[in-house]
């Protein structure tokens, strides 16, 4: 079996964030670069499929050459190859990153080696896109099944679950097939040093895509402002305890 699985470069942003001075992107100077906790997942998902069934797992990242650094933490995990469809740092919406991806399976695929399955982060960590598995499925005329948290893979088949307004729905369907899963799918295992040594020896496959404007301008980016909590003092010993009272009588506490 060979699997698919689409990462990208996004920013550990801690704290308090700040964008750049034109409003157009997070200033990222002081900030870490890593794939999604989702696509963590998904790695580490496709990894326990082949270890199970056989197979080997492919990465794919959209992005600058410095999302090689992204590809070798998913080839530490255990995942066998990686292709970096490599940008000039223009930002790509998620009709062209489909197409891009798309491009790639289809070359996969001519070269005899084709994919039968993809997997993706429910959502970009960043930016929160949704549609480019959605987009992938359709190009290519595949079954898709999102917000995943349970798979169980057979040879030539799928049976998926997800969680949905306090209940769960399961789909069953052939593959191929792209799926995108959520945190929580499972927990993925930290690198190994044999891992390490490994995806940093490892040559990184490299193509380069044909950006194309999917029609949407950013005008700006906007920092929600934060929520300020504020704290009185009722009192102090047994002075406060009258306030305390009134207080629980308004809330409906006591009466």
């Amino acid at each position: 079996m060979e699997i698919g699985v689409c990462v990208k470069r996004v920013p550990m942003v801690g704290g308090r964030i700040v964008l750049t001075p034109d409003g157009q992107d997070v200033d990222t100077r002081m900030s870490g670069f890593a794939i999604s906790p989702h696509e963590e997942c998904a790695v580490e998902e496709a990894v326990r499929i082949t270890e199970r069934l056989g197979g080997t797992v492919s990465v794919l990242a959209l992005g600058t050459a410095a999302a090689a650094d992204q590809l070798r933490d998913a080839l530490a995990l255990g995942a066998h190859r990686a292709v970096l469809l490599e940008t000039d740092g223009r930002e790509w919406g998620p009709i062209a990153t489909a197409a891009a991806i798309v491009a790639e399976v289809r070359r996969r695929a001519d070269a005899g080696q084709g994919y039968s399955l993809l997997l993706l982060g429910n959502e970009a960590a960043d930016t929160g896109d949704y549609q480019v598995g959605v987009r992938v499925a359709e190009e290519l005329g595949w079954p898709c099944a999102t917000g995943i948290k349970n798979l169980e893979i057979t040879p030539g088949s799928v049976r998926a679950r997800r969680e949905y307004r306090g209940g769960e729905e399961a789909f069953e369907f052939t593959l191929p097939a792209v799926i995108t899963v959520k945190e929580g799918i499972n927990l993925p295992r930290y690198p190994s040093l044999p891992g390490r040594l490994r995806a940093k020896r490892a040559v990184i496959e490299q193509h380069q895509p044909q950006w194309q404007a999917d029609g949407l301008r950013k005008r700006a980016l906007r920092v929600p402002a934060e929520q300020r909590q504020q704290a009185a003092v009722l009192g102090t010993g047994a002075d406060a305890v009258p306030a305390l009272v009134r207080l629980l009588e308004e809330l409906g506490v006591v009466k």
